[in-house]
């Protein structure tokens, strides 16, 4: 079981972000990737619709006898990470938008939260803001154009640049100091959000902290791999592979072969 396989998921490509620092955190851990882009974007669709997702990508992982389950997606942690532990009898590690570092590193007391409308929607997002965010303002912004922009590994240029300043201004206004990256997709976009935001606004992706998790979770189960060797990637789609190995190519900045996931099936 040691030996066994990581699964890693998101509605597309944006939880390339998680993976590159699980790949850091467990260089010797073999790691497996569905990116479910026929069903993407999870953020525009009900809640009954991406639990059903998250549900069937994690019986396709443990159809490949995978040890462990990340949920690297904001939005299907906010909706389904719960029913996945009481489902699923593997560690479940899910993402958190770092509204808690956020809070502590803020010098106006104000800290924006960008992510998708079913994050920041969500029971989850509430509990964590009232337990975590006690003597800040938070500004919850809604940014779901971000996630096409890079699925289409469309990270510099005018068009994105208008885009950011479009959703962050209005924050940044308000006296937001610090800004919550609340959607997986948004770490591709960190340097262009920085750039637009200003030397003097933190920017904060919890994606080191989920690898973090994750470690400290497969120590704990005395589950760390026992190879010395390193730990390979292989990637899958709901969409179409050649799209989709096309942009995870660019994203994770090297060739890669994107098979196709019949089990979830193409989702229109």
């Amino acid at each position: 079981m040691n030996d066994a396989p990581i699964g890693v998921f998101d509605s597309g490509v944006g939880g390339l972000s998680v993976l590159r620092e699980i790949r850091k955190a467990l260089p010797n851990e073999a790691l497996l990737y569905v990116a479910d882009s026929g069903a993407a974007p999870y953020g525009d669709r009900p809640r009954e619709y991406i639990a059903a997702r998250a549900r069937a990508v994690t019986g396709f992982f443990l159809g490949q006898q995978v040890k462990a389950v990340v949920v690297a997606c904001n939005t299907a942690t906010a909706v389904a990470a719960q029913m996945l532990r009481s489902c699923f009898d593997i560690p479940i590690v899910a993402m958190e938008p770092a509204v808690k570092p956020a809070a502590e590193r803020t010098r106006s007391g104000v800290i924006g939260v960008m992510a998708t409308s079913q994050t920041l929607a969500s029971e989850g997002y509430s509990r964590l803001t009232r337990k975590q965010g006690a003597g800040v303002e938070i500004i919850s912004q809604p940014c779901n154009d971000l996630v096409a922009l890079v699925e289409n590994a469309e990270l510099t240029g005018p068009r994105v640049e208008a885009m950011i300043s479009r959703y962050i201004m209005p924050l940044l206004e308000r006296g937001a100091d610090t800004l919550v990256l609340g959607c997986t997709h948004y770490a591709f976009l960190a340097e262009a959000i920085k750039a637009v935001a200003g030397p003097n606004v933190i920017v904060l992706d919890p994606a080191a902290a989920v690898a973090k998790e994750l470690r400290r979770r497969l120590e704990a189960g005395h589950l760390l791999a026992s190879r010395t060797s390193a730990g390979g990637e292989r990637f899958w789609t709901s969409g179409s592979p050649a799209q989709v190995q096309s942009v995870i190519g660019k994203l994770w900045g090297e060739d890669v072969d994107v098979r196709a996931a019949p089990v979830l099936g193409l989702v229109a």
